[in-house]
C-alpha cells in the first residue's frame, strides 16, 4: 500500500490541528482550574468565617469541595477554549476556500483591469 503525498500532507495538517486543539483545551483547562480554584477558596474562607456548619466539615470534605470547584472550572473553560479554537479554524478554512475559489475565477477569466488603478 502506498499513500499519496496529498493524503500524507492532509494527515499532517489534521495532526497539527489536533495538537493545537489539544493545547488550547489544556490551556483553557488550567486557566479555568486556577480561576475557579481561587473562587472556591474565597468561598471556603467565607464559609469558614461565617458558617458553623462549614467549620464542622472534615478537612477531607473541604478539600473535596475545593477540588470539585477546580475540576468544574477546568472542564468549563477547556470546553469554551476548544469551541473558540474550532470557530477560528472554521473561519480560517472558509477564508482559504474563498481565496482558492477567487484565484480559480481569476485564472479562468483573468484579473479585472480596474484593480491596477
Amino acid at each position: 500500500m502506498s499513500t499519496s503525498t496529498g493524503t500524507s500532507s492532509s494527515n499532517a495538517i489534521k495532526h497539527k490541528e489536533a495538537e493545537e486543539a489539544s493545547w488550547a483545551a489544556v490551556h483553557g483547562g488550567l486557566m479555568g482550574a486556577a480561576k475557579w480554584g481561587v473562587a472556591t477558596a474565597a468561598l471556603g474562607g467565607l464559609g469558614y468565617m461565617f458558617s458553623p456548619l462549614y467549620r464542622g466539615f472534615t478537612i477531607q470534605f473541604k478539600a473535596y469541595i475545593q477540588m470539585s470547584g477546580m475540576v468544574l472550572g477546568g472542564m468549563l473553560e477547556a470546553d469554551y477554549s476548544i469551541r473558540q479554537y474550532e470557530a477560528r479554524m472554521r473561519i480560517q478554512r472558509r477564508l482559504q476556500r474563498d481565496q482558492a475559489m477567487w484565484k480559480s475565477f481569476e485564472d479562468q477569466y483573468g484579473k479585472d483591469d480596474d484593480d491596477d488603478e
